[in-house]
């Protein structure tokens, strides 16, 4: 870090901003939720920084869930509006979500950073499997009423996506929209819930890194502030302009694209988890 001088910080610090900008709009758009953008690339900055690959990703995940929580607010509102967030769903997988969100950022902040950089580059290159396709794999016509599925379901999705750094969307909206939940309302839905995910991760993460040493400038716990400062606003500007875009058209190309990034990004994050 010291080597850095304010001109070559200059190129970061924009290119943290436009993360912000593409993780905004990818929310509302996809409903993948910000985070799968934001933590490879804060781990990178992270690493050209200086900072041990054991310690960036824990760093990156947990300023990831803080944005993501404060992001998926913006986003839910805007799909609201719209009339396309499911009430009923999200007042029945909210509390098992924050219960498995919790157990994930603990789970993330005991967690060698190897094991997360593992588990977001698998998990990460199979959710670009299943968007590179071109049908939606259905697998029921509607969401199990068996008791105790959808709690699973939901708890399961909170303790990944947690221990990753994403919001629900990641793994929720394929979830759903495998249920014949209509992808307009898995998306609004998954946003709500990203609210749900990112704050109870994010505070369980902040105290894991209480204390931990060599964290960077303006860190609580293992949340940087100063990240934060740079993702969030036009992460929240952005996301209404996602869900807008959503609304409009079919992103059937802009999901293959991503798709595309997400592969060389997941492949790139597991070669640094063997490295």
């Amino acid at each position: 870090m010291d080597n850095l001088t304010i001109w070559n910080m200059i190129p970061l610090i924009g290119g943290i901003m436009a993360t912000g900008a593409v993780a905004g709009t990818l929310s509302g758009l996809l409903g993948v939720g910000g985070g799968i953008v934001i933590v490879p690339v804060l781990f990178w900055v992270f690493a050209l920084l200086g900072l041990a690959p054991e310690l960036g990703m824990k760093v990156s995940v947990a300023t990831s869930l803080l944005t993501v929580a404060a992001t998926a607010y913006s986003s839910a509102r805007a799909h609201h509006a719209r009339g396309s967030v499911d009430m009923g769903l999200l007042r029945h997988w909210a509390p098992w979500m924050a219960g498995g969100a919790l157990c994930g950022g603990i789970l993330a902040g005991v967690a060698s950073g190897r094991a997360l950089l593992a588990l977001f580059g698998t998990i990460a290159l199979l959710v670009a499997w299943n968007m590179a396709r071109p049908n939606t794999r259905i697998l029921a016509p509607a969401l199990p009423t068996r008791r105790g599925i959808q709690p699973a379901m939901a708890g399961s999705v909170g303790v990944i996506s947690a221990m990753m750094g994403v919001g629900s969307g990641t793994l929720g909206v394929p979830l759903m929209t495998a249920f014949s939940v209509p992808v307009h309302r898995a998306v609004g839905t998954a946003a709500a819930l990203g609210l749900v995910i990112g704050l109870p991760a994010s505070l369980a993460m902040i105290f894991a890194g209480l204390g931990v040493e060599g964290r960077p400038p303006a860190s609580v716990g293992y949340v940087n502030l100063v990240a934060v400062a740079l993702i969030l606003p036009l992460s929240i500007a952005c996301a209404p302009l996602g869900a807008r875009i959503a609304h409009a058209l079919k992103p059937v190309w802009i999901k293959r694209a991503f798709a595309v990034f997400l592969c060389l990004t997941s492949l790139r994050m597991l070669w640094s988890a063997l490295g």
